[in-house]
């Protein structure tokens, strides 16, 4: 036991030690699986119980599933309202736009109030910027359930706001990021990216912003320890 806490603290003080912030002045945050943790089973069944099947859609390879519904949905090339009619079409079933909205957004699970109390102090520290792979529904649901603790909005806790679905763009083409950094005005090694996928990461880099990739529910905050 004595071992496995030497060595714990050890690989966090290597972490510390390898995402030095001393030089870091903007912070880009990913939503889904960094702030909020994401509950994609649950979205499978609640989808199930309306007569799809939509495992593969929603399966971890995002390559295999980017022409899907969900996929035009979070880039803007699909409306809400398309979208909630093509469910109604490929379920064979009279829904309304509540018990679709709803199989969706199940996937949305928690998120920790030290979070966003991180977020906040964040704010006062760096350049804070969102840059999310989202889609209006989840983001509206977003916006008046997980934002508004205390009676804040969500302008409180970032700068800028990016979002797939109203730039027609997504993580992890070359394109949005290249945006964000002329949009923002900032030098990508003066920038830290923190996102949950691999491949978001890996895209990043080649732009030479730095990264770190959380496993799904990590408190991350100790990249900020001074």
């Amino acid at each position: 036991m004595v071992f496995f806490c030497i060595l714990r603290n050890f690989s966090l003080l290597f972490i510390l030690c390898l995402y030095n912030m001393d030089n870091i002045k903007n912070l880009i945050i990913d939503f889904g699986g960094v702030i909020i943790n994401l509950t994609r089973n649950r979205c499978i069944d609640a989808f199930a119980h309306l007569g799809m099947d939509v495992r593969e859609q929603l399966g971890a390879t995002v390559s295999s599933c980017r022409k899907n519904l969900f996929m035009q949905l979070e880039k803007g090339e699909l409306s809400p309202a398309d979208f909630r009619d093509d469910i109604r079409e490929y379920s064979n079933r009279t829904l309304s736009d509540k018990e679709i909205d709803d199989a969706w957004i199940a996937m949305l699970g928690d998120v920790p109030e030290y979070k966003l109390d991180l977020l906040l102090q964040l704010k006062k520290e760096y350049n804070t910027m969102l840059l999310s792979n989202t889609n209006s529904i989840h983001w509206e649901w977003a916006k008046q359930n997980v934002f508004t603790r205390e009676g804040h909005t969500v302008g409180d806790f970032f700068h800028r706001i990016y979002l797939s679905y109203e730039l027609n763009m997504e993580k992890p083409d070359r394109e949005i990021f290249d945006h964000v950094l002329n949009d923002a005005r900032i030098l990508p090694e003066e920038t830290l990216f923190i996102d949950d996928a691999p491949v978001n990461c890996k895209a990043a880099e080649a732009l030479g912003i730095r990264t770190y990739t959380p496993e799904p529910r990590e408190d991350w905050s100790f990249l900020f320890r001074k």
